[in-house]
């Protein structure tokens, strides 16, 4: 398993994002433990009341648990694996949340810590805990023979094209894949020798290089939306120095937004709109095949957990049933039928979570395989997105340098959409005029 962990404060907007039930297709909240609330922003609550009592502002320790993406991976892994890392990191027993999700056909887990000795009244330190982490990543992957992902055989093999937090947030402001950004950027750094040559492959790909608030170089889409250099290039701070030269040279950001501005014109943009839409509806049709199948799957779960929950409740009824009282009770206790009598019921029930359990497990696997067979179609319908999307990148750079809406021959072809006499696209081909 992938682990990804850091210490912060904030646990209500936490609790938000791992309750979320728009962004992940299922959210399971699977553990409570030393909490008096039996939900998370209850939980959150109470570790945060708690940490008011000391001078700790990351009082929560948050952990991400990813296994590899086809493997089927029971529950009792993952808790093994907390049970691990808990202990490695000097958490046991302290007020931990467990929360499953499930998305695009993969499903991990979360776990949250308080990490104030509520006796003490001082924050639990967890030094070097990435290190640690990461030992004890590799050795779930050999323990479950699963394939080592390359940047842990080599440090120098890891993904280049990896993105952080922040890349992820952005992109789901732009619509645009992370990692095609970063590969764009790249291969402009890559193709290039100078100053002047990256500026134009740049701009080619529909980015403007500039000189940033708090970073030396970045670059900046016709959106308005900034990237950083050393990040997407990967190059180190003296190499982007020693070819671009000094970043004072260039405008800033927000001169350099401007000047985009000044040449976005409003027809300009209203067409940059419409073909970004445009291509946005591009997986429309899987993105709904997913919702509905996301619904059924929903109705499917909270069905076999009522079910499960009144077949528990007559069991349960059964088992008092079997347990006598008055007279009878007190003669069994003499006996030791009484201890007998628990031992049995003590057994079955141990014996129907265990049916229960592996009913659900069973359920969410062929749920996991079902919306795998999806993903690929989605998968399929995103790369054309993102490559439409870039293209648009290109176009408007292009639109930007002619001052006007530049020819899109293969759009001008598809008659079956719209006319080849519709003076919309006339307009748009053949009218100079920017505005």
């Amino acid at each position: 398993m992938i682990l990804k962990a850091n210490t912060r404060g904030h646990g209500q907007e936490l609790a938000k994002h791992l309750m979320n039930a728009r962004d992940n297709e299922h959210v399971e909240l699977h553990d409570l433990r030393g909490f008096v609330s039996d939900d998370l922003h209850g939980a959150m609550r109470e570790s945060e009341a708690v940490a008011r009592g000391t001078r700790c502002r990351k009082h929560l320790f948050s952990l991400s648990l990813n296994p590899p993406e086809h493997e089927d991976v029971p529950v009792s892994a993952f808790e093994t694996a907390i049970g691990r890392i808990e202990a490695e990191l000097g958490l046991q027993d302290q007020p931990r949340a467990v929360v499953f999700h499930e998305k695009e056909g993969r499903r991990h887990a979360h776990a949250v810590w308080s990490r104030i000795d509520g006796e003490a009244m001082k924050a639990i330190e967890v030094p070097y805990f990435k290190n640690r982490l990461n030992d004890i990543s590799r050795d779930l992957y050999l323990e479950h023979g699963w394939e080592l992902p390359s940047g842990y055989k080599d440090k120098r093999q890891r993904d280049p094209l990896a993105f952080t937090l922040e890349d992820w947030q952005q992109a789901k402001r732009t619509g645009h894949d992370p990692k095609r950004t970063k590969a764009l950027i790249r291969e402009a750094w890559n193709g290039s020798d100078n100053r002047q040559a990256f500026e134009a492959a740049l701009q080619d790909k529909g980015f403007w290089l500039a000189r940033g608030d708090k970073r030396g170089f970045v670059a900046v889409d016709w959106r308005g939306e900034t990237y950083s250099l050393s990040r997407m290039s990967g190059a180190k701070t003296k190499e982007l120095q020693f070819r671009l030269g000094d970043p004072k040279e260039l405008p800033s950001t927000d001169e350099t937004k401007a000047q985009i501005g000044a040449k976005l014109t409003p027809k300009l943009k209203a067409w940059a709109h419409e073909e970004e839409q445009r291509a946005k509806k591009a997986n429309l049709a899987a993105q709904f095949q997913r919702e509905q199948m996301v619904q059924r799957q929903r109705k499917i779960r909270s069905d076999l957990k009522s079910q499960h929950d009144e077949r528990w409740s007559s069991e349960e009824l059964r088992r008092a049933e079997r347990t006598p009282t008055g007279l009878r009770g007190l003669w069994g206790w003499i006996t030791g039928k009484n201890k007998q009598l628990r031992e049995r019921n003590e057994a079955e029930i141990e014996r129907a979570r265990e049916r229960d359990a592996a009913e659900k497990q069973d359920m969410i696997r062929k749920q996991l395989a079902e919306r795998r067979t999806l993903q690929r179609q989605i998968k399929l319908a995103r790369e054309k997105q993102q490559e439409q999307l870039q293209e648009l990148n290109r176009d408007v750079a292009t639109a930007m340098k002619l001052g006007r809406v530049p020819d899109r021959p293969q759009r001008q072809s598809n008659s079956r959409t719209r006319g080849r006499d519709d003076p919309r696209r006339r307009d748009r081909g053949n009218d100079p005029s920017p505005h």
